[in-house]
């Protein structure tokens, strides 16, 4: 293995200019497609397209068409039955319907109430509101003809306060696409022009509006994350270094993976999500952790040597293959996501993983290649090396390990047993509109009409009747308003609309709109009002959104609030479905709930199902990982335990804080468990070492260990903290979770492996020293510095010269 990485040093050193134009050109080849990469319009699909249910949905929306696909527009003040404002009103649903994208608008200027054709026996729709209303008197005649329209109180009207909505469907040709920004910002720029005139406040909801909100901001943030990654981590760095020069190239470096990302996701025909435009700050993050460990290397070897070639050469021999594992280990923890069927997760984790592999053979190839041409490093480039609260800090945790080992494990002992009772509280619940931030005005809107409307989530339910013509049947037209009038009395859920819905509307109509007459026509009504209902065809009239082409099925749509993934599930299955099942036990009808929301329900389960298993198969591969570098089971366990204790205290803190368990929150388990045991890696890598240096005696192999790996676990800890920390200054909740949850694991993972990694290893491992035996982690480097460089440097006698106005 020694004298492969040898080899590869000497080819990279030898041919490094050639490799770094190849590098360019491949930049250029993934610069050009990375201006091909398109935002994500569609919802996240969480449940696999060949799913029964998953499938059963399309066919409902194939046959009655998109249930995710209106947007509210909601307003509760009563100057808008005034005149004035009412006309204004009906100009903003004209204006609103003329902007293209839109397929249809419905509001209370625009309502369609059922007529009685009596010459040809029929119904026909009819607006309420004439084109020109010439008086506040008849304006509020007509309002009082409209609050005896049953079919509308409660669907756009709420009769208790007045507060009315506007719905507007989308094509879904705009709606999926990027032309739905340019919709949705025509529909807020006529809307606040609206309320400038009238000083009416209007309300935004509905699925396709929040996504496009939602996808205009991820756009900003990864920018904003983007850039404040590579500032903060590059003060870092320089902090570190005290070289401008370091910085700039490792920044171009980083850079050009960023690029490498971004062509990435429009070669594999992926677009950016909110996951996925997480993924270049995380490469920015994870680079510079890179770019420390070599460059620090490289200046320890130059120290040693005073000769840049072989310092250079050093370092590719020495850090390949410490960068590749802990790279692969990394790489490793998003990979596992291809083993999900959430095609975001497997988009996420391909794109990641690659990329992280990527980025170790860019880093390998250019950071000792560009340096190789700059000027040598000064002395002051090892200034860091003597910090002394740093080294304080080491000497004290090699003390606390030498004297303190029961106490160390009593507290972890404790910690870890309330760390586990904090996560059997930790709950699985997810919000369908999770990400949009608190306190914002699409929250705002969104509590609006779940409290005015019970919500504008769609939820549908369709019912097959099993006969032609059997939608039309009094006897299954009772069973069915017995099940809606159950849905009705349910207070999250509004007041659903069907067949049933119209032939009441129809009745009432016949009656000329008798409040009273709001009801299924009877037995001896039903022959005369129906026969005016018969007049319908498949494709037209008031019944086509409704029923098929044959009578057969029918569909029940209402909107529900978002109440969350338990409260839906358990409303769902133990409330709405038993009800369902016993109103029509004993009849020929098949009923089926469905929608977006349910597959969301669904799809959720799924979702953190899929997100344990990637958690799990990370463990596995890591654990084989270290099995190959180790060759001893006990040093595995050993090396395992500080770093799944750290994600179990994580866990305990989501349960005693009621964070959730949601696919943001689930996800960064399997990251942060590839990231964390790189610590673990690097320990025992140096302990490694110091055996051989000190004949297997442990206390010393261990104190040179914390002493001379600790500093670097902890620099490295900290930039990694600093630029996932970064995420919980986003305006999306799962993203905030996600930066707080990872900074943390990762800094409690600093403390388990400084920590609690040694005093396991001196109170287990017994090494036996066999003949002739060689381990691949003999050729591991940890990277900061071995007992080598100890020996040859003496930093106390290193002068560091201050120049004034000097940039190095």
């Amino acid at each position: 293995m020694a004298a492969m990485w040898t080899r590869i040093a000497k080819l990279i050193i030898r041919f490094r200019l050639a490799l770094i134009g190849v590098i360019l050109l491949i930049t250029v080849f993934m610069g050009y497609h990375a201006t091909k990469v398109q935002m994500s319009y569609d919802l996240a699909r969480t449940v696999p397209l060949d799913d029964p249910e998953m499938v059963f949905l399309q066919k409902f929306k194939k046959q009655f068409g998109e249930d995710g696909n209106i947007i509210a527009v909601g307003l509760r003040d009563s100057s808008i039955f005034e005149l004035a404002k009412f006309n204004r009103f009906r100009q903003l649903n004209k204006d609103i319907k003329a902007i293209a994208g839109v397929n249809n608008v419905l509001s209370l200027p625009e309502i369609k109430i059922i007529r009685k054709d009596t010459a040809n026996t029929r119904f026909y729709l009819d607006g309420l509101f004439p084109k020109e209303i010439t008086s506040q008197q008849q304006l509020d005649s007509l309002m009082g003809a409209l609050r005896n329209q049953k079919f509308y109180m409660g669907q756009i009207v709420n009769a208790e306060n007045g507060s009315t909505m506007m719905l507007i469907s989308i094509t879904k040709e705009v709606m999926n696409s990027e032309k739905r920004i340019a919709m949705t910002d025509a529909l807020s720029k006529l809307g606040g022009e609206f309320s400038k005139e009238t000083g009416i406040e209007l309300r935004y909801a509905g699925i396709p509006y929040i996504r496009s909100m939602m996808a205009t901001e991820v756009r900003k943030e990864m920018q904003i994350f983007l850039y404040l990654s590579a500032l903060v981590t590059g003060v870092i760095m320089f902090l570190f270094f005290r070289s401008f020069r370091a910085v700039l190239f490792s920044m171009i470096i980083i850079g050009i993976v960023v690029v490498w990302v971004m062509g990435t996701l429009s070669l594999f025909g992926y677009k950016i999500t909110l996951l996925s435009g997480l993924i270049p700050p995380v490469i920015v993050t994870i680079g510079i952790t890179n770019a420390i460990y070599l460059l620090n290397k490289y200046h320890l070897e130059f120290f040693k040597r005073r000769n840049k070639e072989e310092a250079i050469a050093a370092v590719v021999n020495k850090m390949g293959l410490a960068m590749f594992l802990t790279n692969l280990t990394v790489a490793i923890g998003f990979l596992t996501l291809l083993a999900t069927d959430i095609l975001i997760l497997r988009e996420f984790g391909i794109v990641a993983g690659i990329n992280i592999m990527a980025l170790f053979v860019v880093s390998l190839i250019m950071i000792p290649g560009i340096f190789s041409w700059l000027p040598e490093p000064s002395p002051k480039h090892l200034r860091h090396l003597n910090f002394k609260i740093m080294g304080s800090f080491v000497k004290y945790i090699d003390i606390m390990v030498h004297r303190y080992r029961p106490a160390i494990y009593i507290v972890s002992m404790v910690i870890t047993i309330v760390a586990g009772i904090g996560m059997m509280r930790l709950q699985s619940v997810s919000y369908m509109m999770d990400d949009v931030p608190e306190g914002s005005q699409i929250r705002k809107d969104l509590d609006f009409f779940e409290a005015n409307f019970s919500g504008i989530m769609p939820l549908e339910i369709e019912v097959n009747t099993g006969k032609r013509r059997g939608v039309l049947n009094i006897k299954n037209l009772e069973k069915i308003d017995e099940f809606e009038s159950f849905i009705d009395s349910i207070s999250v859920v509004s007041r659903p609309i069907s067949v049933i819905s119209l032939v009441k509307a129809s009745k009432q109509a016949f009656y000329n709109y008798n409040p009273k007459k709001y009801s299924l026509p009877s037995k001896a009504e039903s022959g005369y009002i129906l026969r005016y209902m018969k007049g319908q065809t498949d494709n037209s009239g008031l019944l086509k959104s409704f029923v098929d082409s044959t009578f057969t099925r029918m569909r029940i749509s209402m909107q529900i609030a978002d109440i969350g993934s338990k409260r839906l599930d358990s409303l769902v299955h133990t409330v709405i479905e038993p009800r369902m099942n016993q109103i029509f036990e004993g009849t020929d009808i098949k009923t089926n709930v469905t929608g977006t929301t349910k597959l969301f329900i669904k799809g959720n389960k799924f979702l953190i199902n899929n997100l344990k298993e990637s958690l799990l198969l990370a463990f596995i591969l890591i654990t084989l990982s270290m099995a190959i570098l180790f060759s001893d089971i006990r040093m595995i366990i050993i090396s395992l335990i500080p770093n799944l204790i750290a994600l179990m205290i994580t866990a305990g803190i989501m349960g005693y804080l009621g964070i959730d368990l949601k696919p943001s929150t689930a996800l960064i388990f399997s990251i942060t468990f590839g990231i964390s045991v790189d610590n673990s890696i690097r320990f025992l890598a140096k302990y490694r070492q110091e055996q051989l240096a000190n004949g297997f005696f442990v206390p010393v192999s261990v104190s040179e260990s914390i002493l001379e790996t600790g500093k670097s676990i902890i620099y490295t800890s900290i930039v990694l903290f600093a630029g996932f920390i970064l995420f919980s200054f986003s305006s999306f909740g799962g993203t905030i979770a996600l930066g707080l949850l990872t900074s943390t694991t990762l800094v409690i993972s600093m403390f388990t492996n400084l920590i609690l990694l040694p005093a396991l290893i001196m109170t287990f491992d017994k090494p036996k020293k066999l003949k002739n035996e060689k381990l691949l982690i003999d050729d591991f480097d940890p990277g900061f510095y071995g007992e080598e460089e100890d020996e040859a440097i003496d930093l106390s006698k290193i002068k560091i010269h201050d120049r004034k106005g000097a940039a190095e």
